[in-house]
């Protein structure tokens, strides 16, 4: 039996190129397309979720997956389903797929690329007249960017308290859901146990300027980065600026500056891809007369290993004491948010790195400093991640931009990782 699915292996790999191959040009139009939803006068798109403009977008791509042939429907938590049926649909099936939604006044290809991509992929597969032995299953996620809501319910861990909250649309996420056709009060029904899915594949541009930068045309990711985050507050003593000594001070401010070059200076002590970062701080009573009595901020540490993501803040908490010490500061860190690293499946890498190699593009292994809805499926199926350049690492804004070559090799690598997989025992 070994030596058949070898040879098949085989077979589909001398057969890769003959394969029907991606379509810049659609690629570009539907890119261009979809951007107009939501689309912003300097460029790029507010098409935040559950917003008018959300609306609009899903269902343009709700045509585009009913044109090519796809069963589609919405579940309870808003997220688009498209079903293509395979040789023995009694087979978990292979799913693949994005988001479309946007934050406020972000780009064209974030999330766009991974959805159009998939169904660039169906339209490949209905023109080689190709049907897989699994069937088929493309998601267009909801709300990835305001929390990964549609893909936690598929996940089954989206909380009812989450459902309150508000999204960038100024509903909350409740009253979003009711908006799109889902059911926030059958949840439930949209979770998928473990072993109903065979692999689940999200193509997405990098965030971040690695392949371009090196002129590299495919990521393989090993994994999305955990993310923990923590409130930091100083607490020194308020005093008039004029009349108090220096060396009679206790500045929170200036030992939390101190505290601040010590994060960058522990994130970097440790050879590794970890990152430290403060990116919002605030001081109190914020007079220009007055030392800074109290300050507050946020640190957020990302790695693909929790135990590195605690061995730095281990040495940012020894720093925080030493400063204490010396400025009569006091430091209180209180964790806010926790996100486990998600690894991406070791056979799933090695497909899509392989079928990259056979198509005769570069690439490169590489973790995912961004969070994805992939980082929830893997809990419940095994998962893989292809990225391709982001012109000088932009992400998140207007100036967003991938080439329409970049994509088609994208959505091509994509492709022939499904069909290996569909082969596969695995």
């Amino acid at each position: 039996m070994k030596t058949i699915l070898i040879a098949l292996l085989a077979l589909l790999s001398c057969d890769l190129m003959a394969q029907p191959h991606a379509s810049a040009s659609r690629m570009e139009e539907r890119i261009k397309k979809l951007g107009t939803f939501g689309a912003n006068p300097e460029g790029g798109v507010s098409r935040v979720a559950f917003s008018e403009a959300d609306l609009q977008g899903r269902a343009y791509v709700i045509s585009l997956m009913k044109n090519a042939g796809l069963e589609v429907s919405i579940d309870a938590a808003g997220n688009i389903i498209g079903q293509r049926k395979g040789k023995n649909n009694n087979l978990p099936v292979i799913a693949f797929g994005s988001h479309i939604d946007s934050v406020p006044n972000g780009g064209n290809y974030d999330g766009d690329v991974g959805s159009l991509g998939a169904i660039e992929c169906i339209e490949l597969l209905n023109e080689g007249k190709i049907q897989t032995n699994h069937p088929l299953e493309v998601i267009i996620f909801e709300d990835e960017e305001g929390g990964l809501t549609g893909s936690e319910a598929i996940a089954g861990i989206l909380g009812s308290n989450k459902l309150d909250l508000l999204s960038h649309s100024g509903k909350t996420i409740r009253q979003g859901i009711q908006l799109l056709g889902g059911d926030p009060e059958r949840l439930s029904s949209a979770a998928r146990k473990k072993g109903s899915i065979h692999a689940f594949l999200e193509l997405h541009i990098e965030q971040g300027g690695i392949l371009f930068q090196e002129g590299l045309q495919i990521g393989v990711v090993e994994g999305i980065v955990g993310i923990n985050q923590w409130r930091v507050t100083a607490e020194g003593k308020a005093n008039h600026a004029g009349t108090t000594p220096m060396n009679q001070r206790q500045d929170a401010l200036l030992a939390s500056s101190k505290l601040v070059v010590a994060i960058n200076e522990a994130a970097t002590s440790i050879q590794g891809r970890q990152v430290a970062t403060v990116g919002k701080i605030a001081a109190w009573p914020g007079a220009p007369n007055v030392i800074p009595g109290k300050t507050e901020f946020m640190l957020e540490i990302r790695d693909l290993s929790h135990d590195r993501i605690m061995e730095v803040f281990s040495k940012v908490r020894l720093r925080a004491e030493e400063i204490s010490k010396s400025s009569g500061v006091s430091f209180r860190f209180e964790l806010l948010n926790e996100n486990l690293p998600a690894l991406t499946d070791k056979y799933v890498q090695q497909t899509i790195a392989d079928a990259a190699k056979e198509l005769n593009y570069s690439q490169k292994f590489m973790p995912s400093g961004a969070g994805h809805d992939t980082q929830d499926m893997a809990r419940i199926a095994p998962t893989g991640m292809l990225f391709i350049p982001s012109k000088d690492g932009i992400s998140h804004s207007p100036y967003e931009y991938s080439t329409a070559e970049d994509m088609a090799r994208g959505v091509d690598a994509l492709l022939h990782s499904i069909l290996k997989l569909d082969l596969s025992g695995k």
